[in-house]
């Protein structure tokens, strides 16, 4: 049952590394380092965050579809499990948040691009956000229940 227990506990420590990032890895640089310092930084601490993703939803999405498949053979369900599409929308937001744009943000800063720097950014966290929330409603809903007494 390692495969069960990975997919308990992979979904809750991807949480609190987005957690992590988002309240205390990305702000520290900006309180202690010269502004483009901190973006490098930052920026580095961004990409690291979006491999991690891509393996971790991946992985995490080889388990659940292999679930969801047992389930339907078994009669008790869909191919499709809400998990899946949870991971399918991490997925969705780690590439068009990080891969997507984080190539358009140098040219953005240079002024050119129909989008300034600011609203590429406000996309880009906005992705990150949905992302998190994502996360934390899969490591909800794969948490076990205490059994009632």
């Amino acid at each position: 049952m390692l495969v069960e227990r990975l997919r308990r506990l992979l979904p809750g420590l991807w949480a609190g590394v987005l957690l992590c990032v988002a309240l205390i890895a990305t702000p520290a640089p900006f309180a202690t380092l010269l502004p483009a310092d901190a973006g490098r930084v930052v920026g580095r601490i961004f990409v690291q965050e979006a491999w991690l993703s891509l393996i971790v939803g991946l992985l995490l999405l080889i388990v659940e579809r292999r679930r969801a498949r047992d389930v339907a053979e078994a009669g008790r369900g869909s191919v499709v499990s809400t998990e899946m599409l949870l991971l399918f929308g991490t997925l969705f937001c780690t590439i068009a948040g990080h891969f997507g744009l984080q190539p358009l943000l140098p040219g953005a800063r240079a002024g050119q691009g129909p989008l300034s720097f600011g609203q590429l950014h406000a996309v880009s966290v906005a992705f990150f956000g949905v992302k998190t929330l994502l996360v934390l409603v899969l490591a909800w809903r794969v948490s076990p229940t205490a059994p009632s007494s």
